[in-house]
């Protein structure tokens, strides 16, 4: 997902949640929102003990990430492509989740 797909989605959320509750709203996804940035740091600096992985919330991609090293180091690689999308990906999912347990 790229900055742009991803600033919109988060907007159009933030749009649909009552006015008197979005400051909730911004401090409970503060607090859960994955950091595209602490992402890729944890991929270039422990990348082969799959930090990354469980930092997203993928703990089964992790522990394979783990398991073989990153990859033999390309996984790693592929990585610095990929994380940032999915911590992305994952804070989209976390805004979704607290907008539906607002709801309730």
């Amino acid at each position: 997902m790229n900055r742009k797909a991803y600033t919109r989605e988060l907007m159009s959320i933030y749009a649909n949640i009552p006015e008197e509750r979005r400051a909730d709203f911004s401090a409970i996804f503060a607090e859960r929102e994955k950091n595209q940035v602490l992402a890729f740091g944890c991929n270039a600096w422990l990348g082969g003990l799959g930090i990354d992985r469980f930092y997203v919330g993928q703990p089964i991609l992790g522990v394979i990430k783990l398991l073989t090293l990153g990859g033999f180091g390309v996984w790693i690689l592929i990585d610095f492509f990929l994380i940032g999308g999915v911590a992305r990906e994952r804070s989209i999912e976390v805004a979704h989740s607290i907008r539906e347990s607002m709801r309730a």
